[in-house]
C-alpha cells in the first residue's frame, strides 16, 4: 500500500512539473512579447529555460535535501534517454531530417560540454560553485552562437500566439506555474527518495530511470506528437538543444546555489552520456538524416544501457 501511495504520489508531482512549465513559458512569453521582446530572443530564453525547468526544479530540490545522487542521475538520465530513447522512439515512426549547422556544430558542441561536466565532476567527485560558473560560461556562448544563427536565419522565430491574453491572466500562468514547478518538484524527489528505499535501490538508479523519464515527458510528448504530424525534423534540434540546457543551465544554475556532489559511480553513466551523441552523430553525419534503421540502433543501444544499469 505504500509503494502504491508514493507511485501515485510521484506521478502527479510529475504532472505538477510538466504542467506548471507549460504555463509558465505561456505566460512568461507572452509576457516577454507584451513589453517588445522579440519572438526570437524569448523562444532561446524564456521558452528553452523553461523546457527544462522540470529537470532544474527537481535536481535543485534533490541537491537541497542532500539527495545528490537524484540531482546527477536526472540530468545524465535524461540526457542519454532523450538521445537513445525519444529520438530513436521518434526516428521509427518517421525518418528526421537534421540540419547541417546541428551536424557541425551542436551536436559537437553537447559531446564537448557532456566531456567537460564528467571531468569536473569525476576529478573531485563535486560540480563546485566555480565549476557552476564554468558550466554557464558555456551556456553564455551557446546562447550567443543561437543568437548569431537567428541574425542569418537558420533559427526559425517561435510562432506568435493566436488570441492574445490578459496581462492579469499571463501573470496568473507564471505565478501558478512556478509554484506548480516548485511544489511538484518537492514532491517528486519526496516519493522517488521513498520509493528507493522502499526497493533498496540507489537514488542513482531512481534518478537515471524513474526521474530522467519524468522530467523528459516534455520532450518525449513533443517530439513523437511531431512526428506523427510529420513534423519530426524539429525534434533532433529540440533534444540537441535541451541536452545541453540540461548540463548547462540546470547543473550549472544548481552548483551556483549549492556544490552538486558527483559520486564516482556515475562513471559509467558519464561513458553513456557521451557515446550515446557520439553515436547520434554516427547515424546523422552522411545524410543529415537519421532514418528509421539509425531510430533502431539508438533504441537498441538505450536496451544495453537500461540492461547494464539494472543488473549492476
Amino acid at each position: 500500500m505504500e509503494l502504491l501511495i508514493e507511485l501515485v504520489t510521484l506521478v502527479i508531482g510529475f504532472v505538477m512539473l510538466v504542467k506548471g512549465a507549460d504555463w509558465f513559458v505561456e505566460g512568461a512569453a507572452n509576457i516577454a512579447d507584451r513589453f517588445g521582446i522579440p519572438q526570437l530572443v524569448i523562444g532561446l530564453t524564456i521558452v528553452a529555460m523553461g523546457t527544462s525547468a522540470p529537470e532544474a526544479a527537481v535536481s535543485i530540490s534533490a541537491a537541497l535535501k542532500g539527495s545528490a545522487e537524484i540531482t546527477i542521475g536526472n540530468v545524465l538520465g535524461s540526457n542519454i534517454l532523450n538521445v537513445l530513447l525519444i529520438l530513436g522512439l521518434t526516428a521509427v515512426i518517421r525518418a528526421i531530417g537534421v540540419q547541417r549547422s546541428t551536424v557541425r556544430y551542436e551536436i559537437p558542441f553537447v559531446i564537448l560540454v557532456s566531456i567537460v561536466l564528467a571531468v569536473l565532476g569525476l576529478q573531485d567527485n563535486v560540480i563546485s560553485r566555480w565549476e557552476g560558473v564554468i558550466l554557464w560560461g558555456f551556456m553564455i556562448l551557446y546562447l550567443l552562437y543561437l543568437l548569431r544563427m537567428a541574425r542569418n536565419g537558420v533559427v526559425p522565430e517561435t510562432e506568435e500566439e493566436e488570441e492574445p491574453k490578459s496581462m492579469p491572466r499571463l501573470l496568473f500562468l507564471v505565478v501558478i506555474g512556478v509554484a506548480l514547478i516548485v511544489w511538484g518538484s518537492d514532491v517528486a524527489v519526496d516519493a522517488a527518495t521513498e520509493i528507493a528505499r522502499i526497493f533498496n535501490l540507489s537514488e542513482r538508479i531512481i534518478g537515471l530511470t524513474i526521474v530522467a523519464l519524468g522530467t523528459s515527458l516534455p520532450e518525449l510528448v513533443t517530439s513523437v506528437t511531431a512526428a506523427v504530424k510529420g513534423k519530426s525534423e524539429i525534434a533532433v534540434g529540440n533534444i540537441v538543444g535541451s541536452n545541453l540546457f540540461n548540463i548547462l543551465f540546470v547543473v550549472g544554475t544548481t552548483a551556483l546555489i549549492t556544490p552538486v556532489v558527483y559520486s564516482a559511480s556515475f562513471l559509467f553513466d558519464s561513458i553513456a552520456t557521451v557515446a550515446a551523441v557520439v553515436l547520434l552523430l554516427l547515424c546523422v553525419v552522411r545524410k543529415h538524416e537519421l532514418n528509421r534503421l539509425g531510430g533502431a540502433i539508438l533504441l537498441v543501444g538505450y536496451g544495453a544501457y537500461f540492461v547494464n544499469l539494472i543488473a549492476a
